[in-house]
This record gives C-alpha cells, structure tokens and sequence, in this order.
C-alpha cells in the first residue's frame, strides 16, 4: 500500500472522528454547559495520554519546560474549543465547520506577528479569497448576526493561535508532553470556569457515551490527521480532510433537519480555495 492511500484511509479516520465529535458534542449540550464539557473531555484526555504514554515508555518525556507557553496554547485552545461547541448548538453543523476551515487562513495572518514568518503576496491573496468566503458564508446584511455565528468564526481564531504556538512547542517538546499538558492544563480551566457557581452536572446514563465519544473522538481525529499529514503533503491531505463539510452536512440535514444551504457550500468552497492556494503556492515561494 502506498503512502498516499495510507494517508487517505487515516483521513477517513479523522473524517469520522471530528464528525463524530460534533454530533456528540449537540447531543449533550442540551444536559451540559460548555465548560462541562471540556472538563469531562480533558479528564478522559488524561486517563487516554497517561495509559499510552506508560504503556510506550514516553512517560519520561514529560518536562516542567516551557510551562507558560503551554499555558497560553492551551488557553488558546480552550477558549477555541469552548466556542466551537457553543456554535454546533446555535447555527447548523455545516456552518460551524465551514468557518472553523478558516483557522488556516489565521495562521497565514497571524504567523509573522508571533513566529516571525514572512506573508507573501500569494499568502494575501489567498487571505483575501478565504475572507470572502466567509462572507458569503455568514451573509452579513441578509439576517442579524447570531451569536452562533460570531462563535463559530471566533472558534478558528483560537484553533490558529492555538496551532502557531504548538509550531512553538515541537521544536523544543515532544507530542507526548504537549497532549499532557493539553489536558491536564485544560481539565483545570474547565473544572475552574464550570466550577464557579458551585455547580457542575454530573453525567448521566444517557449523557456518558456521548462524553465518551467526544474524549476519544477528539484525540483519535487529531492523530490520524497528524499521521496522514506524516505520510502525505498537505496539498493531498487537504482536500480530504475537506469532505467533513458535505458529510456533517448531510448527517445535519438527516438528524436534525438542517437545510443544505448552497451558500454555505460556495463559500466554504472559497475558503478551501485560499488554502489549498496558500499550501501549493505560497509554501513554495517561502521555501
């Protein structure tokens, strides 16, 4: 088997398992605030990183090194991922992906003012093809400005400053420290923001599968997109990795009813366009 082929079959994985995330994460947030959420999914998170980690010998990989830069990563993470499942309540599913696709653009923006990287013109422009993509995605004018829609676009925000500064950290910090912190880091900030009023829900039977799925879902998704990318240039992975928005499309229009909206499905194509643009061209000219 080639390469390529492995890294598609890996790309299913991940397909499935951020799907999966997403129609969990609905599912319980009817019973669940966000933060409760995150709590449960981080403290599954370290039970999951701990087990592979001792059952691989990585446990001795664990440093106290860089400890505030994987405060801010995961800060920034959490506040991304907190948004994120607030969005998937308030707008349709396929929307909420079709903006979270825009966390690349965010990092071609964001790169030069926190790694020093350098934007080129092919990076502009593929800026600009993604903003309008989100334009036509969120259809300013047409209807007042949800707050699912200001979510769903703020989530990316997170995701990208949360990805630059995972840039940061591999150079010095092995995967095995950074999942470790990741979650343990953002178990606290849950149990801290759900905590404040003294009150957290406490799963349930018919809430704990769904916890479940979210917790291994999130880890599984996150693996088998960094291993296709290991295999495979990010210009094959991509468009792959693409397909999420015309499956939880469907999947939102067979569980819940969703409109299939031709202008989400335009403008995210836009938004694709700009990175696929970025990740062909602009690599190029940097290297």
């Amino acid at each position: 088997m080639t390469p390529t082929l492995r890294a598609c079959l890996w790309m299913i994985g991940a397909i499935f398992s951020f799907t999966s995330m997403a129609i969990a994460g609905r599912q319980v947030s009817f019973a669940l605030d966000t933060f409760e959420i995150m709590t449960y999914r981080s403290l599954l998170g370290i039970a999951i990183v701990c087990s592979i980690a001792y059952a691989t010998g990585t446990w001795r990989q664990i440093n106290t090194q860089q400890l505030g830069l994987h405060a801010v990563r995961n800060l920034s993470h959490f506040i991304g991922q907190n948004l994120w499942f607030f969005a998937l309540t308030m707008i349709p599913l396929a929307q909420v992906f079709a903006l979270e696709f825009t966390t690349p653009i965010w990092v071609l923006l964001l790169s030069p003012l926190v790694l020093g990287e350098r934007l080129t013109r092919v990076g502009l422009i593929a800026a600009l093809i993604g903003f309008i993509g989100v334009l036509i995605v969120t259809r300013p004018g047409s209807a007042p400005i949800s707050a699912g829609l200001i979510a769903g676009a703020l989530c990316a925000i997170g995701f990208a400053f949360s990805a630059i500064l995972t840039r940061r950290l591999t150079r010095t910090q092995t995967i095995t420290c950074i999942l470790f912190y990741l979650t343990v880091m953002q178990a606290v900030f849950g149990l801290i923001c759900a905590g404040y009023d003294g009150d957290i829900a406490l799963p349930t039977a018919a809430t704990l599968p769904w916890l479940v799925v979210i917790g291994c879902a999130g880890l599984f998704g996150h693996f088998c997109l960094t291993t296709a990318l290991s295999l495979a240039p990010a210009s094959i992975v991509m468009p792959i990795d693409f397909a999420r928005l015309p499956t939880v499309a469907i999947l939102g229009a067979l569980i819940y009813g969703e409109q299939l909206d031709p202008f989400i499905f335009l403008g995210a194509a836009l938004i694709f366009g700009g990175n696929y643009l970025n990740i062909t061209k602009g690599q190029s000219r940097r290297a």
